[in-house]
């Protein structure tokens, strides 16, 4: 690729680019290649499924990342990544001001539509807060890019340099679910009703148990990211959102994070919409939800009902995310369901790290042993609970 990124980047700039599927591999390691000439900047991203950013460019790039997921945990290993603990909702106001306000965004967009104008590919969540705050917006036009369809649609003039490329999007392939997964799976699918709004979080775990569900009907999909997992219930016909309250035969998510079976289920699908996570993650949107379902998953939980989904084995490997915002919004929610998976292991008498969800906001928790529902309960009958699905009955 011929081009002098140092015309546009500024040593001291804050360089944002997409994440996941949605990372311009080609720009952003161009970028890298480059950081010398350009001098000192910031890069923040998001989850990394690919190897661009590598800890040897740390000599230069100061990385920022909410997240330790994926190949972020190289660079966290090597010291190379500095993590900013948020709330996942948080992340466009951090993005549109203060200390990591955005200068230069790198996105990576499908060709422009009949319409003349760019989809946002295959997210959208805290890009749109990035690009209106940036001096310079940089796409990577992709003719492989699945076109979602999203909320923010670009017009050619909005973007300052343009680099066409050809190339299948980074992707993340489903894994076999684990007996353990299977398990869980089979207890949330007992709890789950039908017409139920999904929320998924992120994760082998997460994904596995929600194919559980593939046999339930009328679901619908509401959340901050969304799997293949998601993909199978859509081809199996349990997602129709014929029942959700808000974007109604809609599948609203603000990121898809899979392969090439959910880039086909989405491809400019009118059943499939990307949303800005000031949309995904609003109270006022959440509330709407009459039956709220959320399914996050955590690395531990202490016997009083305290999630850590950060740390393991004293390093950063999760994030904080939207997983306290979206149990609470199912606690509230008339017919809601705030779920939590892990394997009996994770049940801790005490967090090995930070408390990353409040004990105040632990509502189910289920694993592969049953369903501990902490709702109402005191301290001593959340310790009683947690114990019994610790271990086979």
């Amino acid at each position: 690729m011929d081009i002098d990124l140092g015309r546009h980047v500024r040593a001291g700039d804050t360089v944002v680019w997409g994440q996941g599927s949605a990372e311009p591999t080609t720009v952003v390691a161009e970028l890298l290649a480059q950081r010398h000439t350009i001098g000192p900047f910031t890069g923040f991203l998001g989850v990394s499924v690919g190897d661009t950013a590598r800890s040897e460019h740390a000599d230069v790039v100061r990385f920022v990342s909410y997240c330790g997921s994926g190949s972020n945990r190289a660079l966290i290993a090597s010291g190379a990544l500095d993590v900013l603990p948020c709330a996942y909702s948080e992340i466009p106001r951090w993005l549109s001001s203060g200390r990591l306000r955005a200068d230069v965004v790198l996105l990576h967009l499908p060709p422009a539509g009949a319409d003349g104008l760019h989809g946002m590919g295959l997210a959208e969540e805290y890009l749109p807060a990035a690009i209106a705050a940036a001096r310079v917006v940089i796409a990577e036009v992709n003719d492989q890019l699945p076109d979602v369809p999203s909320q923010r649609r670009l017009r050619p003039d909005e973007l300052d340099v343009v680099v066409h490329t050809s190339r299948p999007p980074l992707g993340v392939a489903s894994e076999p679910p684990s007996g353990i997964a299977r398990r869980i799976g089979t207890h949330v699918a007992e709890l789950v009703d039908d017409g139920a709004t999904l929320q998924v979080g992120l994760g082998a775990l997460v994904d596995a148990v929600v194919t559980a569900l593939r046999d339930h009907r009328d679901l619908g999909v509401h959340s901050g990211v969304v799997g293949d997992g998601i993909a199978e219930l859509i081809e199996s016909g349990a997602v129709t959102n014929r029942r959700k309250e808000v974007d109604g035969g809609v599948s609203v998510a603000g990121m898809l994070l899979g392969s090439e079976r959910l880039w086909k289920v989405a491809d400019r699908s009118p059943t499939v919409a990307l949303r800005p996570t000031t949309y995904t993650h609003a109270p006022a949107v959440l509330a709407r939800l009459g039956r709220f379902v959320a399914l996050n998953a955590a690395i531990e939980i202490d016997l009083t009902g305290q999630i850590n989904a950060e740390v393991a084995g004293g390093r950063y490997v999760g994030a904080v995310g939207g997983a306290a915002e979206f149990l609470r919004a199912a606690a509230r929610s008339p017919h809601g369901l705030p779920i939590v998976l892990a394997p009996a292991s994770r049940i801790v008498e005490v967090l090995s790290g930070p408390v990353s969800t409040a004990r105040v906001d632990a509502g189910i928790v289920v694993t592969e042993h049953g369903v501990a529902d902490l709702r109402g309960c005191t301290l001593r009958e959340r310790r009683e609970q947690l114990l019994e699905v610790a271990s086979e009955r």
